[in-house]
C-alpha cells in the first residue's frame, strides 16, 4: 500500500516539474524570441510577433500545450510498450491456440517473447492454470476461482500503469480553454477601455486588444483540441489492450474448467 502510494506521489511530482518546466521556458521565450519580432512601431513582423501581442496569458497557454504534447508522447511510448513486441491480436491468437492444444510452455514462451502489460498478466495466469493443474487438494470450482484471482490480481498491478498521467490530458482539454478565456476577456477589456477614452477610440489600443483576445482564443482552442484527440486515442488504445487482458483472462479460466484436473 505504502509502495502504491509512493508511485502515485512520485508520478504527481514529475508532472508538476514537467508543467514548472514548461511555464519557465515558455516565459523566457516569450520574453526573447518572441518579443525580438516586434518592430519599433509595435507592429509584429511575422505570426511569432503576432503571438507577442496576445498579452501575458499567451506564455502560460504555450506552456499548457507543451506539457500537453509532452504527456501525450509519454502515454503513447508507455502504451505501446505495454501492447508488447509484436501484433497483439496475433499474440492473443497463439496463446489461445496453444492453450487449446494443453502446450502451457508454448504459452508461456509466447508470452516471453511479447513482453509487455498484456504479456504479463496472461504469464502470470498460464503460470496459475500449471499450479491448479497439479493440485490434488482444491476443487475444480476452487482452482477456477484461484485462476481468476489470479489474473484479476495482476491486472489491478498493470492497470494503474497505463492509466497514470492520463488525467493531465483530460484536464488540459478543459483548463486550456478556460485559461484562452481569461486572455479573451483580458484582450475585451483593453479594445473597450480604447473606446471609452475620452469619446475618442484609440484604433491603435484597439486593434491590440481585439488581437489580444483572438491570439488566445486561437491557441486556448488549438491546445484543448490537441488535448481531446490525444486523450481519446491513448483511451482506445488502453481500452483494446483491457480487453484483450479480460478475453485472455476468460480464456483461461474456460479452457481450464473444460478439462478435468
Amino acid at each position: 500500500m505504502a509502495q502504491a502510494q509512493s508511485k502515485k506521489n512520485s508520478g504527481g511530482l514529475g508532472a508538476g516539474l514537467v508543467v514548472l518546466i514548461a511555464v519557465i521556458v515558455c516565459n523566457i521565450l516569450f520574453y526573447t524570441v518572441f518579443k525580438s519580432q516586434i518592430d519599433e512601431k509595435g507592429h509584429e513582423k511575422n505570426i511569432i510577433g503576432l503571438f507577442y501581442k496576445g498579452g501575458i496569458v499567451v506564455p502560460f497557454l504555450m506552456a499548457i500545450f507543451v506539457t500537453c504534447i509532452t504527456f501525450a508522447i509519454e502515454r503513447l511510448l508507455t502504451i505501446s510498450k505495454a501492447a508488447g513486441t509484436g501484433s497483439l491480436d496475433s499474440f492473443l491468437q497463439i496463446v489461445k491456440t496453444k492453450l487449446t492444444a494443453d502446450d502451457i510452455n508454448g504459452a508461456l514462451s509466447e508470452c516471453n517473447k511479447q513482453q509487455g502489460a498484456v504479456a504479463n498478466v496472461v504469464r502470470s495466469g498460464l503460470i496459475k492454470y500449471a499450479d491448479m493443474a497439479k493440485d490434488t487438494q482444491l476443487t475444480g470450482e476452487q482452482k477456477i476461482l484461484n485462476i481468476q484471482k489470479e489474473v484479476e490480481e495482476t491486472t489491478s498491478l498493470e492497470l494503474p500503469t497505463l492509466e497514470k498521467n492520463m488525467w493531465i490530458l483530460s484536464t488540459i482539454a478543459s483548463v486550456g480553454t478556460l485559461i484562452a478565456l481569461l486572455g479573451t476577456v483580458i484582450g475585451m477589456i483593453k479594445a473597450f477601455s480604447a473606446l471609452a477614452v475620452g469619446g475618442n477610440p484609440n484604433p491603435d489600443q484597439l486593434a491590440s486588444g481585439i488581437s489580444e483576445a483572438l491570439v488566445n482564443t486561437a491557441l486556448g482552442i488549438f491546445t484543448s483540441a490537441i488535448a481531446i484527440i490525444f486523450y481519446n486515442l491513448c483511451t482506445q488504445k488502453i481500452d483494446k489492450l483491457t480487453y484483450g487482458i479480460d478475453e485472455m483472462g476468460y480464456s483461461i479460466s474456460q479452457t481450464f474448467a473444460s478439462r478435468k484436473h
